[in-house]
């Protein structure tokens, strides 16, 4: 038997061009933690999500789909994790998928991206303008446009997004523990009491009521109710230990937010009973989970998740607008956005220029909605949140798959659980959930087929966009650098690199 012939070693990484710029940041696992927690909205979810889960999903069982989503997404997160040291700078599944498969999927995928975190940013904007509007109502305050407290929240938004990130974090980490606060109470009297008087609910655990009523659009709510957690790596530039900060943050947020939704959509179960929790959803999903804190926490108890309520999605927008900004820094960096998008404070290290070019977007966004009169629950936000699920699990799915060509092209790392089996398993389990989401795509967003064909035409459309720009940008994909090749792995490299790298 012949001896295997050697690798050829990697080419030198190109030379970093004069005018880029970086982030910078000593954010620990925590602070990164907070931030994609707020951007996934727990008490909103728990607000929003779970009563349809239990309306139309599969029933009193619906706090176990959390479950198996979770499962998926952890599976996603191992090939995702062992790649993120492979892949310097804050392009997070751009910058994956460039170098798996290529430059033209890349930016493809940062087109993509784009469009869909601003269609999860806008979905908030509308949720957000409805819930102020109607908290003051409640309170005798006036009764005012939506789209007023909206671009109120984009100004605070916007100052926020422009200065240093660790000013974000700590905000966002107030408003978090304040949301997740009121809800653990709520669950653990509901545990220790057994709510209202049915007892707890035990028809997770039951097989035959977890795969009763419709399993595919309970899993399509599900998944939705993760948006955001994977957005650990669009903030490597600017972690403390980039190689070992984002994994830890990427485990830790799917493990919080997985065992709060199950556990709290359980509590809320439990409260009523089976029967009597399936009945209250159908009913009014809209104001259950505050009659349901009223009810076991009392009318302060109430008042309060309403006020929370609110913070809870500003903690949100605020999350997907220093993603959206990253994700626009990066693009100015690798040549694919104006330069002047990829600069950097230098005071704050924040990406200034494209915080405000994010501020501009969606004031757009809202001025559109505004002068149409979209109503901002039942068109604005489920139409931008429907959008936004079928954008994110696409975006997944190609990133696995990246993972998978990546790893078995560069043989960089051969560990077969981290870099084959655990990727592979990942990309099934998120294929059918894309494929469950596709085709209940017109329930999620109102029940439209014409519009639901239209929205996944922006989709796609987006995509092609960013692969034909390759050609007029002369980009082709490049040669995959060792992990022991300079600047390959430094925590703070510049954000975009990898995809120019790519690209050249």
């Amino acid at each position: 038997m012949s001896a295997p012939a050697p690798r050829p070693s990697p080419p030198s990484p190109a030379p970093e061009p004069a005018d880029r710029h970086r982030l910078r940041g000593t954010l620990g696992a925590g602070s990164i933690v907070f931030m994609v927690v707020a951007a996934a909205a727990p008490l909103t979810v728990v607000a929003g999500t779970v009563p349809l889960g239990l309306a139309a999903g599969n029933g009193a069982a619906f706090p176990m789909t959390f479950v198996l989503c979770a499962v998926v997404l952890l599976l996603f997160a191992v090939g995702f994790c062992a790649m993120s040291r492979h892949v310097p700078g804050a392009g997070a599944f751009y910058a994956y998928v460039a170098r798996g498969l290529g430059a033209a999927p890349g930016l493809g995928s940062a087109f993509l991206a784009l469009v869909t975190y601003t269609a999860v940013q806008a979905a908030v904007y509308g949720y957000l303008g409805a819930t102020v509007d109607a908290l003051v109502q409640h309170h005798g305050g006036p009764a005012l446009p939506w789209y007023l407290y909206a671009a109120a929240a984009l100004v605070v938004a916007g100052v926020l997004g422009y200065r240093h990130i660790e000013l974000s974090g700590r905000v966002l980490g107030t408003l978090l523990v304040a949301e997740v606060a009121i809800v653990l109470v709520f669950d653990a009297v509901v545990a220790a009491t057994g709510g209202l008087g049915s007892g707890r609910s035990t028809a997770l655990f039951v097989p035959s009521q977890f795969l009763s009523g419709s399993l595919g659009i309970a899993i399509m709510f599900a998944i939705a109710s993760f948006i955001g957690f994977e957005a650990t790596a669009v903030f490597r530039d600017e972690a403390r230990d980039p190689e070992r900060t984002i994994p830890r943050a990427t485990y830790l947020a799917l493990v919080l937010i997985g065992a709060f939704y199950t556990l709290s959509s359980w509590a809320v179960v439990s409260a009523w009973g089976d029967d009597g929790a399936v009945a209250r959803a159908t009913e009014d999903p809209g104001n259950m989970i505050v009659a349901t804190i009223t009810a076991v926490l009392g009318p302060v108890g109430g008042d309060l998740a309403q006020v929370l309520l609110v913070t809870s999605l500003f903690a949100a927008l605020l999350s997907f607008h220093n993603v959206l900004s990253r994700y626009l820094f990066a693009l100015g960096n690798a040549g694919s956005m104006p330069p002047a998008l990829g600069r950097s404070h230098a005071r704050h290290a924040s990406p200034h220029a494209a915080s405000a070019a994010q501020s501009g977007t969606a004031l757009a966004l809202i001025a559109v909605f505004a002068v149409t009169g979209m109503d901002p629950v039942t068109q604005v936000f489920a139409w931008m949140a429907g959008t936004a699920t079928l954008g994110v699990l696409a975006l997944m799915a190609l990133t696995c798959a990246a993972v998978l060509v990546f790893f078995r092209r560069s043989r960089v790392d051969t560990r077969f659980w981290h870099t084959a089996l655990a990727p592979a398993l990942g990309l099934a389990g998120l294929l059918v959930c894309l494929w469950l989401t596709v085709a209940n795509f017109p329930t999620l967003i109102g029940g439209s087929p014409a519009l639901a064909l239209a929205i996944g035409g922006v989709l796609v459309a987006a995509f092609v966009l960013g692969t034909v720009l390759t050609r007029f940008t002369g980009d082709r994909p490049g040669t995959l650098p060792s992990p022991d090749a300079p600047g390959t792995v430094t925590g703070h490299d510049t954000a975009g690199t990898d995809l120019q790298e790519e690209t050249r």
